[in-house]
């Protein structure tokens, strides 16, 4: 593309499996800077064989995940089609994060699955996903991405907490961008919901009616991720082997095991607020106490977890300690963030402007990701 201005549809499956969302988004590149606007907007929910087949799939055979793959590919591109059809518009790009699979940067690799190539091929408009293989094949984590938007889009916040499935916070202090996984969230909170036949835990409100279970709080505390160093990340699988036992061998009341993860949430959301007092204190102060209780800082926070009311309340109140101040967005940004997300970094990609920072990930270097998929004329 010739010029800095592009209509871009951006594409997020998240590890809650509740469906594709969809950001059709004007982004213009002038100088490495970028003004944006969300004009059309969807959540796609997935047919419930699609549900079934992704949640399933990290145990399934090499030819099931290639075909899977595959079809995810095919799926999104049926999709996009109704969604351009119905908003009769005509993109530029499309920018697609993918269904996480796998992700074990410690070994090397992660998987995204929806291909590329059929999503370019079916739609007729240039592609672009894999963001994350080559941050990780630079000894990377691949993840959280979500920088990229903090910096270029939502610019003025000292930290940024997204809660989906998993939960990540992005921090700018001194000017430096920071970003980790804190904890499992909304799919752990599902979970337990889906227990008592609900898809999710309608503002918080069973959570609200439990107690704090000790035992069940220990127990999470004690998991070695969430007394590692950043830079670090989830992986869904790690989650199921890990986490999920902790909360489903407990034998109290739901409502209280929601009660008590909810908290649990809260708790590792404010102890990574403290650990990136801490260790960014010298090149911000010599005194940790004067960086984090002079000033009031401000916390953008989006993702569907924000609609959980009584979640919101109890990291604000975790918060408090450190002085940081919750801002909610409009409830668009809040939905789409990923999406719109997405969409950038595809812009990021076809302008060759860096879209994964190494002081996130702690990769060699920034990266340039995304495979581009060209439109065939």
């Amino acid at each position: 593309m010739a010029n800095n201005n592009y209509k871009v549809i951006g594409l997020m499956s998240g590890s809650s499996l509740d469906g594709l969302d969809i950001a059709y988004c004007n982004f213009e590149v002038n100088d490495g800077k970028v003004t944006w606007q969300l004009l059309e907007k969807e959540t796609v929910k997935f047919d419930p064989k699609w549900t079934a087949r992704l949640a399933h799939l990290p145990v399934q055979s090499a030819r099931v995940l290639a075909q899977t793959h595959a079809y995810f590919g095919r799926y999104m591109a049926e999709l996009v089609n109704g969604f351009i059809k119905k908003n009769n518009i005509a993109p530029d790009l499309i920018a697609s994060h993918g269904h996480t699979i796998f992700h074990e940067p410690e070994r090397y690799f992660t998987t995204q699955i929806g291909d590329g190539a059929a999503l370019a091929a079916l739609t007729g408009i240039t592609t672009v996903c894999d963001f994350r293989t080559q941050d990780i094949a630079l000894a990377g984590e691949g993840t959280p991405i979500a920088p990229a938007a903090d910096r270029y889009l939502f610019s003025g916040y000292d930290f940024y907490l997204n809660i989906g499935g998993i939960a990540n916070i992005t921090s700018n202090l001194g000017g430096k961008y920071i970003a980790f996984d804190t904890s499992p969230a909304n799919q752990v909170l599902n979970l337990l919901a889906n227990e008592m036949g609900m898809p999710f835990d309608l503002n918080g409100e069973i959570a609200r009616s439990g107690i704090i279970i000790p035992e069940l709080m220990e127990e999470l505390n004690a998991v070695d991720y969430f007394h590692k160093k950043y830079p670090k990340s989830l992986d869904n699988n790690w989650i199921r082997q890990y986490i999920f036992p902790i909360i489903q061998n407990n034998n109290s009341e739901i409502a209280d095991k929601l009660h008590t993860y909810t908290h649990f949430i809260a708790i590792q959301i404010k102890e990574s607020i403290g650990r990136i007092f801490e260790q960014e204190s010298r090149a911000l102060s010599s005194d940790t106490s004067k960086v984090s209780g002079d000033k009031k800082y401000r916390m953008l926070a989006t993702g569907g977890g924000v609609f959980n009311q009584f979640l919101i309340e109890q990291i604000q109140a975790e918060c408090r300690l450190f002085s940081v101040e919750i801002v909610l967005p409009e409830k668009e940004i809040i939905e789409y963030k990923e999406a719109i997300l997405m969409g950038l970094m595809g812009v990021l990609r076809m302008e060759s402007l860096p879209n994964c920072f190494s002081s996130v990930t702690g990769a060699e270097m920034d990266t340039i990701g995304g495979a581009v998929y060209f439109r065939q004329t």
